[in-house]
């Protein structure tokens, strides 16, 4: 089986799209950990400062990269797909999770 370039250029797309997806959810969790461990109080104000400034390079690079290779609409897409899955997947464990309303079996 051969591959045209279209067949390339859209598998490069996809991947851009993937790996910048992933990209922005280890950002969002590096943000969730770094508020978490500010209000812990285990960093301290000048590694809070640091940590901003460095997320916020981390977005502007993501932006940037997700521009210039045309893959905004698909990254969005991913992300509410994965978004979904997500939720899905909480809304199953929770279910399993809740205790059920039963009643003892009459003899």
């Amino acid at each position: 089986m051969e591959i045209g370039i279209e067949d390339t250029d859209g598998a490069h797309t996809g991947l851009v799209a993937l790996v910048l997806t992933v990209v922005e959810l280890l950002v969002e969790a590096l943000e969730r950990e770094a508020l978490r461990r500010m209000e812990a109080g285990v960093i301290t104000d000048e590694e809070v400062e640091r940590l901003g400034r460095t997320i916020q390079s981390l977005w502007a690079e993501i932006d940037r990269l997700k521009q210039q290779e045309g893959v905004e609409e698909q990254v969005e897409q991913l992300r509410g797909d994965l978004d979904s899955l997500i939720d899905d997947a909480v809304s199953e464990f929770t279910n399993r999770a809740e205790p059920r309303n039963t009643t003892p079996t009459e003899r």
